[in-house]
């Protein structure tokens, strides 16, 4: 099911694992069902869960199929840290126009290992993707750092009418 450009106030998600483990069946995708019914919890429609190999091209692949056409939150899991593998950063930098670093700032600062993540967070045409760590846990703490603020920042990037 894919989600319309934009149509009305729903909240719309979708959920990329980057993850070699996962991809290839030897890992249960904890990160990425954790981190779409969080979202789901609170109140983003999860539209598409997917699975992609760690790797900047295989990523940049991934989230241009996931944006294509698509009006709503981009969110990853994994492929932020230190590992030669993990380069959901470098994918994720291929493929946005614009950054939004005041997200990525945020879900840094939720804990000292949040200082480990190299995610990031920007604009492609109408979704915001945001990168999160691979472990459900850091995933949803990451998310929830900007769960609050990630309605107005939709509505902004669709140019829905806003308090300012």
């Amino acid at each position: 099911m894919t989600a319309p450009e934009h149509s009305d106030d729903r909240l719309y998600a979708k959920v990329l694992t980057v993850s070699d483990g996962v991809f290839h069946g030897t890992r249960d995708d904890t990160g990425g069902r954790g981190l779409a019914s969080h979202l789901a919890a609170h109140g983003f429609e999860v539209v598409e869960q997917r699975v992609t190999q760690d790797g900047a091209a295989e990523v940049a692949r991934a989230l241009t199929e996931l944006s294509d056409g698509f009006a709503g939150l981009i969110a990853t899991t994994g492929g932020t840290g230190f590992a030669p593998r993990d380069q959901t950063p470098e994918g994720t930098r291929a493929v946005i126009e614009r950054e939004a670093p005041g997200l990525a700032e945020a879900m840094r600062l939720v804990s000292p290992f949040g200082r480990l993540s190299r995610g990031v967070a920007g604009i492609r045409a109408n979704a915001i993707i945001c990168n999160t760590p691979g472990s459900p846990k850091g995933a949803i703490e990451q998310i929830d750092a900007i769960i609050d603020v990630l309605p107005h920042a939709l509505r902004l990037l669709h140019s829905d009418p806003t308090e300012h």
